[in-house]
This record gives C-alpha cells, structure tokens and sequence, in this order.
C-alpha cells in the first residue's frame, strides 16, 4: 500500500472531528466560557505553526523549488495569528490575557512534540505537518458551522480564521503530499511522524478537556 493511502487512513482513523471536543462543538454543547477557553489554548499552536514550517526550511532536502514553496507557506502562517486574535476577542478574550497566556502543561507537551517531529528529519517534519492541515478544511467548515448556528456568532472576526484555513490548507496539505510521494526511504519513520502529530493534535484537545470541560 502506498505511504500516503496509509498515512490517510491514519488520519481518517484519528481524525479531530471524532474528539469529543469537537462533537460538542458542532452539536452546541459547550458553554462560551469553554469555547473562549479553547481559543487561549490552541492560540500556543497557532502561534506555534509558523516555527513549525520554518522547521522544514533547514533540511537540504529542501531545494530551491521546495524552499519557495514553503517560504510561501510561512508567510501565509505567521499572516493567519492576527484573525486568531480577532476570534478569540469575538469571544471575549482580550489581546493582552491571550497573548499573555503561557499555556497548560498538556497544551504545552503536545506543541513540544510537533515542534520535535518537524526537526527530526524533512520527511518526516513533512508527514506530521500533513497529517495537521489534512483535515482543517473540513474542520475549519464544520467550526464555523457550529459558530453560527449553535451559538450566534456570525462576526467576521469569528469566523474569518476558519475562512482562511478552509481554503489555505487545501493547498498546503497538497503541497505536503507532493513532497511525500518523493519519500522513498524510512517509510516506517515517516508513517510514525504522521500518527505522532494526530495523537498530539488529539493530545492538545484533551488538555482543553481536562482545564475547562
């Protein structure tokens, strides 16, 4: 079976829309206090992302065109933490208590494995990336659906960061997926990069669980 089916099947198998997290979300069972807890938590990856490309950038495999390519990408992610900002403020969160926030333990552990995954080697930092911006187009959608129509939030503001990734991603997880077809060595590493980075994304919502549910 080629890496990549197997590494979809992972991610279908693990997929964050399946965390009760986020069934709650999309049937309206969390509270405002819960969702602006949320948005102080996943704001440490959020911020986080734009390292995680960076990552990729410092391996030789990366060639010129590849080094565009992901250039490209950085840009657009260190562009994409401004519309969190506005969202978590649609929930009430002010700028200076997110971006003053450090971070529970657990939040903190599942960015430190993401961050790791993406230096270990450029396939494998490809494959835990991948197995992230996969599923945020569908995510991203089925986010602002609930935002609007459990909750009564319908602001630019809330919504536009969601609006970006449900477009972004489809490009970004296509890009990574190019890259991956060239991997042609330690598919075993690779294949565990990508199942690491969905049990830490998992992993990041249980620690959201764990603090405000």
């Amino acid at each position: 079976m080629p890496l990549i089916t197997r590494i979809d099947e992972e991610i279908e198998k693990r997929s964050l829309l399946k965390h009760p997290f986020y069934k709650a979300w999309s049937a309206g069972g969390l509270t405002l206090d819960q969702l602006s807890g949320y948005s102080r938590e996943y704001f440490q990856l959020v911020k986080a992302v734009p390292r995680l490309v960076s990552n990729l950038g410092s391996f030789s495999n990366a060639g010129p065109g590849m080094m565009s390519q992901i250039q490209g990408n950085l840009a657009e992610e260190r562009s994409h933490i401004e519309p969190w900002v506005r969202f978590a403020g649609a929930l009430g969160v002010r700028r200076s208590d997110l971006e003053g926030y450090a971070g529970a333990s657990g939040t903190l552990k599942a960015v430190g494995t993401l961050d790791k995954l993406t230096r270990s080697s450029f396939y494998e930092g490809v494959a835990a990336m991948y197995a992230y911006e996969k599923q945020l187009p569908e995510i991203s959608r089925s986010k602002i659906d609930g935002l609007k129509k459990h909750y009564g939030i319908e602001s630019g503001d809330a919504t536009r960061y969601f609006e970006l990734h449900e477009e972004a991603d489809v490009r970004h997880a296509a890009l990574w997926r190019e890259m991956l077809s060239g991997s042609a060595v330690h598919e075993g590493r690779v294949l565990d990069a990508a199942v690491g980075s969905l049990a830490a994304q998992n992993s990041l919502l249980d620690s959201v669980v764990e603090k405000y549910c």
